[in-house]
């Protein structure tokens, strides 16, 4: 594990504090609706024209071509300019693209890369069901195919950003007597196909990034199917590797950023008796041990991407930081409710920020799988302990 960087990572890090300086957006991300996906694509637009649209796609698709640990610097000064994420194109950005830059065919590649780079598409992870969230082996949404297509029928859940997309990462299960893993096909569907029923979920702090999607014989040309019918499942283990791949050089300078927010304002707000909340032992012990906290994920998550930048790919040890980033950001946004009291429940007062993150961050336990399953997964692959049934 290296924890300093090189004189070229510096450099680099200085260059993108100064370009996001400039270019972030000045207005506050919307919360709801289209405007959602309009201010998302027109920062990926400026990201790209920058030279920054994904700092770790490889240059032959339009990306950067740089490291693990340049993404990592590339996140991180992201969160300390309070700059956005990449919002609605996470789907496109962190799942779909590099699955299709790692199994797809060049047809597929030549035409969907470049718009999802320019800001132009959004995309949707149709992965979770009813039946099927943490465990993706049990999905059942049916593909039957007829002739040149693949006729479509069920239901997803929890389909991040469905109502703005263009396109779909999808499974399918293809043919269920080949056994829970296999027969699951993974496909390219386009959301504007007749029968395709969208439903937003509102969720607890008013936001709507969540659908059901309804599936009524969708018929989808095999043309989109990616690493072939009934292989899905090791394409669907390509896209949860690169998620938490991501996940983990962006987590530890997210709660970082949040825990330094906090300190801020507790340094410049007073309490009834007019010293600062800073100077309450109490306040000042939580805080300090929320900072210790967040440098603990951060080493953690510098210790995978310096495993990758080595050339080992993240195996079962990315299940930790993302479980430990998740019960983290709790505590620290419910510190945050605790120290601003009333004021920050108020959604229009300034601090929403803390509100809708107390509320909105809970998913972080459940999404991707929730913490038990991560739980399972360290203890089994990374300890080597039985398996909980």
């Amino acid at each position: 594990m290296r924890l300093e960087f090189s004189s070229a990572e510096r450099q680099f890090r200085d260059q993108v504090r100064t370009w996001v300086e400039v270019n972030k957006p000045k207005e506050k991300r919307p919360v709801r609706g289209l405007a959602v996906r309009e201010f998302d694509l027109a920062w990926q637009k400026a990201k790209h024209e920058g030279g920054f649209g994904a700092v770790s796609w490889p240059r032959k698709y339009g990306g950067a071509g740089l490291s693990v640990v340049e993404q990592l610097i590339w996140f991180e000064e992201l969160a300390k300019a309070d700059a956005p994420g990449v919002g609605c194109l996470s789907p496109a950005l962190n799942h779909a693209g590099p699955t299709l830059i790692a199994m797809a065919s060049e047809e597929q590649k030549t035409f969907h890369l470049p718009k999802i780079l320019a800001g132009e598409v959004v995309w949707s992870q149709g992965f979770s069901e009813p039946q099927a969230g943490s465990d993706l082996g049990g999905l059942r949404l049916r593909g039957e195919i007829v002739g040149d297509h693949m006729v479509v029928n069920g239901q997803k859940i929890w389909t991040s950003y469905a109502h703005f997309a263009d396109w779909q990462e999808t499974l399918v299960r293809t043919d269920a007597t080949l056994g829970k893993h296999k027969g699951i096909t993974w496909t390219i569907i386009d959301m504007k196909t007749p029968g395709i029923d969208i439903r937003p979920l509102e969720t607890l702090d008013g936001g709507q990034h969540f659908c059901e999607v309804f599936y009524d014989n969708v018929r989808v040309p095999l043309a989109n199917v990616v690493g072939g019918v009934d292989q899905g499942w090791r394409v669907a283990m390509t896209t949860l590797v690169t998620e938490r791949a991501a996940a983990a050089a962006s987590l530890g300078a997210t709660v970082g950023r949040a825990v330094e927010q906090l300190i801020e304002i507790a340094k410049n707000r007073t309490g009834p008796d007019g010293r600062t909340l800073y100077s309450d032992e109490a306040i000042a012990r939580d805080l300090a041990r929320h900072r210790v906290e967040a440098q603990a994920l951060r080493a953690m998550s510098y210790a995978i991407i310096s495993r990758e930048a080595k050339g080992v790919e993240a195996g079962p040890e990315s299940a930790l930081p993302f479980l430990y980033f998740g019960e983290l950001l709790q505590r620290v946004r419910a510190t945050g409710i605790e120290l601003l009291g009333g004021e920050a429940l108020a959604l229009d007062s300034g601090l929403e920020q803390w509100a809708r993150g107390f509320l909105a961050d809970r998913t972080y336990v459940i999404a991707g799988g929730s913490a038990e399953v991560r739980r399972n997964i360290i203890a089994q692959s990374v300890l080597g302990l039985p398996r909980s049934y």
